[in-house]
């Protein structure tokens, strides 16, 4: 039979559609000879064909794509999960969950890299290492995972919204197996598993990684001892250890230095290394560093030992974790010029790994210098708000048991009325209106009288959370924060109503008009919004990154906007969006609550609330 000539035109213009091969799931059966076991077990469990504990698919080479499989556990001590871009049995990526911590701790799931053997668990943890976890017991649950590059997205039941995002592999990006870990106790069981290679994933923007100030990056480490041979108590010259083969390091970008990523464990006895480095100082000093260490440490300054501890897993209480983080603080003695800082550092399990850090590290911009400081004077000092008219600042202190109170401050930092104004309950955010002064409470927005020097009117506001700040516009609205509610109130005529309410601006603190428009501190994504007031019209000016608590926001006259992050440091965010960091006193926990700008002096005045001062600083 004879094709006609529209079928062969029907053909030609389907072969010239365009083809695309799309990426396939491949679903893998646990009884496939592509699994090797290597310490597993096919079962039937709930219903499923199902497998526990540990094996692998040797011949697949997985980079980006995505992998997901069905997990049921017990609320009983158990770690299952997945390793992937696996190289070998010893070095991998690991996504774990730990079922007797769900919905009770911050580290219900958590990712890890081991190397050479070490699965340094007690090296991971916060912000893209550690999350939160509601998951059923003893049913199957769901776990996607996304993958691409450096950046993982891991997904629970089904969720549109991912339980962790990991924004840096520490493996960076690389290929390998996939491998599913879990117990053979019956505590763990997976079914239903799937992959798929696809390069074709669309990720968050990753979170910009944030190097804390005055960490000791540069160290040198010795090769691996058994520690049941060494002395903890005396240098190796000490003890004639003479064949020390030093290696140069640097830390990794947090600080941490990873003896696995260069030494493997010699068994299952503790091991120990020495690290050395120096500090150079320009006097005499008992200098303070933060540091933090796995699992066991003895610290020698020039020779002698300053410090011994052991802060292993479950060693000080059976809930220790013996995590690594800047929670320790030891005073150096150290002599004018070079100093040297020897450590013996010991690792049972979990992690091995040591930081160090100058614990009064602080940054200042070039064009900022620090003219005074008020020390210990003030009950918490949450905000500070000009007075142009009178020449004075006005101080609010947010604790003092229940009797909080305003004080006055000149601006060379003395002191002119400590309790100016009482009888508020732990006040906030401020503002001056008419030549009035407004402060939020708790409960209340009160109007000052300045002259008179009292309260003169206390308006209770609607359904209050936690209200935070407030500021007015050129007709004399005013609009307030409510940190808890999402929310922004407006107060008009002496009415409050709803003005915007949203989860775009969740934890919102720090507000100010300007020109027909509201600038807003939202601590939830970290960010600097602005909304139009005519139409509610919202848009970010400014992120950083996450935990950062944006509370006070002033203009600096010049067309430029200045913003804290409570943590300690002050940002100024010019007209074409350029973003500087002019002050990070985040080290020595020197906080910046709703600072003052003063234009015509160059006067920025911070309170710190907890740290419990108020600090002067120039901008040249």
């Amino acid at each position: 039979m004879k094709k006609t000539v529209a079928a062969y035109v029907i053909i030609i213009a389907v072969l010239l559609i365009p083809y695309v091969i799309r990426p396939q799931d491949k679903k893998i059966d646990f009884d496939s000879p592509d699994w090797t076991l290597v310490n597993g077990k096919i079962v039937e469990h709930l219903g499923r064909k199902a497998l526990m504990g540990f094996a692998y698919l040797k011949d697949v080479q997985f980079q980006n794509g995505i992998i997901e499989v069905d997990i049921v556990v017990e609320r009983k001590t158990s770690y299952p999960g997945v390793l992937f871009r696996m190289n070998d049995t010893r070095n991998y990526e690991r996504f774990y969950i730990r079922p007797h911590r769900a919905g009770l701790y911050s580290d219900a799931i958590q990712y890890v890299a081991s190397f050479n053997g070490v699965d340094s668990w007690q090296l991971y943890n916060g912000s893209g290492k550690t999350a939160p976890l509601e998951i059923p017991y003893g049913s199957w649950f769901h776990v996607k995972m996304e993958v691409k590059d450096s950046q993982v997205c891991i997904f629970i039941n089904n969720s549109n919204v991912p339980s962790l995002v990991i924004n840096e592999l520490q493996h960076g990006i690389s290929s390998g197996m996939i491998g599913l870990m879990g117990p053979v106790d019956g505590t763990a069981y997976y079914s239903n598993f799937s992959f798929r290679l696809d390069d074709n994933i669309n990720m968050p923007p990753a979170t910009k990684t944030v190097i804390p100030l005055g960490l000791i990056t540069n160290w040198e480490i010795s090769q691996v001892f058994k520690a049941n041979e060494i002395d903890f108590e005396n240098t190796p010259s000490m003890q004639g250890i003479k064949e020390i083969q030093w290696k140069k390091i640097e830390s990794l970008p947090n600080g941490i230095v990873d003896i696995s990523r260069y030494f493997s464990r010699m068994g299952a006895d503790a091991d120990c290394i020495f690290a050395k480095t120096e500090i150079e100082c320009v006097k005499d000093e008992m200098k303070q560093f933060a540091f933090g260490y796995s699992d066991m440490i003895s610290i020698f300054v020039n020779g002698k030992i300053i410090f011994s501890a052991n802060s292993a897993y479950r060693q000080r209480d059976p809930s220790f974790l013996g995590i690594i983080g800047l929670n320790d603080y030891i005073y150096l003695p150290l002599k004018k010029g070079k100093n040297e800082l020897l450590i013996c550092i010991a690792e049972l399990s979990g992690g091995w790994g040591f930081i160090f850090q100058d614990a009064n590290a602080n940054y200042l911009d070039k064009s900022i210098t620090e003219v005074w400081e008020v020390p210990f004077k003030f009950k918490y000092p949450e905000s500070i708000q000009y007075d142009t008219r009178r020449d004075i600042l006005y101080v609010s202190n947010y604790f003092n048991n229940g009797n909080e109170f305003i004080s006055k401050l000149n601006l060379n930092g003395e002191i002119q009325n400590l309790k100016w104004i009482s009888g508020l309950k732990q006040p906030t955010g401020m503002c001056i209106s008419n030549d009035k002064l407004f402060v939020v409470d708790r409960k209340n927005l009160h109007e000052i009288n300045i002259d008179s020097n009292k309260i003169v009117n206390s308006f209770p506001i609607p359904n209050a959370l936690f209200p935070n700040d407030v500021t007015a516009d050129e007709s004399g609205d005013l609009y307030l924060t409510d940190t808890q509610r999402n929310s922004i109130l407006k107060f008009s005529n002496g009415v409050f109503t709803d003005f915007y309410q949203s989860d775009q601006i969740q934890n919102i603190n720090g507000i100010l008009y300007n020109e027909g428009k509201l600038i807003l501190g939202v601590s939830g994504d970290a960010s600097i919004k602005q909304i139009d007031l005519s139409d509610k019209t919202i848009s970010t000016l400014a992120q950083i990154e996450p935990g950062s608590i944006m509370d006070g926001i002033k203009l600096d006259g010049n067309g430029n906007l200045l913003f804290s992050d409570y943590n300690g440091r002050v940002f100024r965010l010019s007209k074409d969006r350029t973003l500087t960091e002019l002050i990070n006193s985040k080290v020595p926990q020197k906080f910046c609550a709703d600072f003052e700008f003063i234009k015509g002096k160059s006067l920025l005045v911070i309170p710190s609330l907890f740290d419990n001062r108020i600090r002067a600083y120039k901008i040249n």
